[in-house]
């Protein structure tokens, strides 16, 4: 089948809510390395890695290699029974932990799932209910999940989940207080203590945050920011759980996770999508003293820690490692990120340049003094770079933020072409 005929048999045997992006959908039929083809032979600079999710490259040799290998010898057991894998996989995370002194992890398949594990985790470990979650925040499909996430344009049902508290979040380009960084002192942060003060008992189970907000539009905290909040949580009790399921695994560059780059340790910590380059998986840790509060709660994963998804974790984890991309994402975010601020320089519609590492985004406004969301805008931009063979993302809350983050073995070649893509699709897609 063509594009054409496998976009009309998605509409026909899908669920209407499946998104997709672009006008004609791209149907993709294989990819390598930095390349994604679309299923009539026409090849693209993939810059958004199915959401921040192929970290080493589309089929990378290592990790497809480890994935054959396994799915010959045992697929699936269930968390029923230990496997080697899991227990070599478990191993390294724990070495390589930001969670101090001691991790224990919990395997599931999906963000989703890990985020709610570490809810409940919160939950019992302190015996409270009252959660703190952040305004443009995302945190999966699952019911706990959207009451959670501070965005209106993922949450299908109305707030169901009592106790979920919506702390201003730390969007600087849109700062609810109409403060400027950094004369604003993280007014947003010291806010939490009076959110507490006034909507809760003045004890808390748990602060959720992003070290980067990813749907939300990469929206980056000022460096200060965890370290003011965080005493404030932790005063009133609350564990602070770090939703690492987009900024984990080096992907905002030098260090392996994004509550590194401020300085702070978390006592719950979630990932899942780039940990194992594409096969579905999802990692909650924490602090040991907390994980045995489970004690006595029996519980499965059906497919939690199957063998398949933990060897290709492993080998994600060593590529990373192996051929350096903590380092790459360093160096390549940097050019990356000046290459953006040059179109910004060219055109005040891009009204900011944000993130870290190889996860940056350009928010476009319709004047630059006011603000204004241009959404439509994002659009044709997503569109002209896809027909340039470039593929980004968009996101934020208004819809006026185009993601860009390349796997990590992206190099210095495919970043300046990716900018010239860029530059030419502003040109195209927002005229003077």
């Amino acid at each position: 089948m063509n594009s054409a005929e496998i976009r009309k048999k998605q509409k026909e045997l899908l669920f209407p809510n499946v998104a997709n992006y672009y006008a004609e959908p791209l149907v993709a039929e294989s990819g390598s390395g930095m390349t994604l083809r679309d299923a009539d032979g026409r090849d693209y600079l993939d810059f958004f890695g199915g959401i921040l999710t192929v970290s080493v490259g589309h089929c990378h040799p290592r990790v497809t290699d480890a994935v054959i290998a396994q799915q010959k010898k045992l697929v699936h057991v269930s968390t029923l029974y230990p496997t080697k894998p899991q227990i070599e996989l478990a191993e390294k995370l724990v070495q390589i932990s930001p969670i101090k002194p001691k991790t224990k992890v919990f395997f599931t398949n999906s963000g989703t799932e890990a985020n709610e594990t570490a809810v409940t985790l919160a939950k019992v470990a302190t015996g409270r209910r009252d959660m703190i979650a952040l305004r443009h925040s995302y945190g999966g499909r699952g019911t706990l999940a959207m009451n959670l996430m501070g965005n209106q344009n993922y949450r299908m049902l109305d707030s169901e989940v009592p106790g979920i508290k919506h702390a201003h979040a730390p969007y600087c380009y849109r700062c609810d207080l109409k403060l400027s960084y950094p004369s604003c002192d993280i007014a947003c942060a010291k806010d939490v203590k009076t959110l507490i003060e006034t909507e809760t008992r003045g004890e808390i189970a748990s602060f959720m945050a992003e070290p980067i907000q990813g749907v939300g539009g990469f929206v980056t905290p000022p460096k200060e920011y965890f370290q003011t909040v965080l005493p404030i949580i932790r005063e009133a009790g609350g564990l602070f759980i770090a939703d690492e399921v987009q900024t984990a695994w080096g992907r905002t560059g030098g260090m392996w996770w994004g509550v590194d780059q401020y300085g702070v340790t978390p006592d719950i910590l979630t990932s899942a999508k780039g940990m194992a380059n594409g096969q579905p998986i999802g990692l909650t840790m924490a602090r040991a003293d907390i994980a045995d509060k489970f004690a006595g709660l029996a519980s499965i994963s059906t497919f939690g820690g199957g063998p398949v998804s933990m060897v290709a974790a492993s080998a994600t984890i060593a590529v990373i490692e192996e051929e350096k991309l903590l380092f790459n994402a360093q160096m390549m975010g940097k050019l990356l990120r000046d290459g953006l601020l040059d179109l910004q320089k060219r055109d005040a519609r891009v009204g900011d340049v944000r993130g870290m590492g190889l996860m940056q985004a350009i928010e476009l406004v319709k004047d630059a003094k006011t603000k204004e969301p241009d959404a439509a805008a994002a659009t044709r931009l997503l569109e002209s770079a896809k027909k340039r063979g470039l593929l980004v993302g968009k996101g934020g809350t208004y819809g006026n933020v185009l993601r860009i983050a390349p796997p990590m073995i992206v190099n210095q070649a495919q970043i300046e072409q990716a900018v010239r893509s860029l530059n030419e699709s502003l040109d195209e897609a927002m005229p003077r």
